[in-house]
């Protein structure tokens, strides 16, 4: 049944996950060169702001691969897409969706990581930067599966509830 509540949950969960992969999560401006520094999930890299704030020619500092960032996310997505068509076996759902919160503290705890320690000191400046859209979207990913394990929950719970009357 892949209608049910939890396989929205979790197919959202895999969308925010997706989106992650392509929106900057953390960014910080050196107010004295107009160097900006901004975290994806693939790299840390800084760039030379134009007129309009676009990115216009690379900066001065060397890139980073921030990889495992990416890694996560995609690997937190295809659990939850498995999870979605594992419907006839609920403990495995459920233990599925204890691996992605693993995971998805992991990613959070990565990200996290490279915004407030590694990412402040390629760039100079008063303060620690801006958090992006991107950087969001794990906290997102935890709540919808933790709402998707609950429900899967209460699925096992009516359906053992189910054999007792038998």
């Amino acid at each position: 049944m892949i209608q049910r509540i939890q396989s929205v949950f979790l197919f959202l969960l895999v969308i925010a996950m997706v989106c992650m992969l392509f929106l900057p999560l953390w960014s910080k401006t050196d107010t004295t060169t107009g160097e900006t520094a901004v975290l994806t999930a693939w790299n840390l890299k800084s760039y030379f702001l134009d007129a309009e704030g676009e990115p216009s020619t690379a900066g001065n500092l060397p890139q980073r691969g921030t990889i495992a960032i990416g890694m996560l996310a995609i690997a937190a997505a295809v659990i939850a897409a498995v999870e979605i068509f594992r419907y006839k076996s609920r403990l495995t759902q459920m233990k599925l969706g204890l691996l992605n919160a693993i995971i998805l503290a992991a990613l959070l705890g990565t990200t996290f990581y490279y915004a407030a320690y590694v990412g402040p000191e390629m760039v100079t400046g008063a303060d620690n930067g801006s958090y992006e859209a991107g950087f969001y979207m794990p906290l997102l990913a935890l709540l919808l599966n933790a709402l998707a394990n609950r429900f899967i929950k209460r699925d096992e719970d009516l359906v053992r509830s189910a054999d007792r009357l038998r």
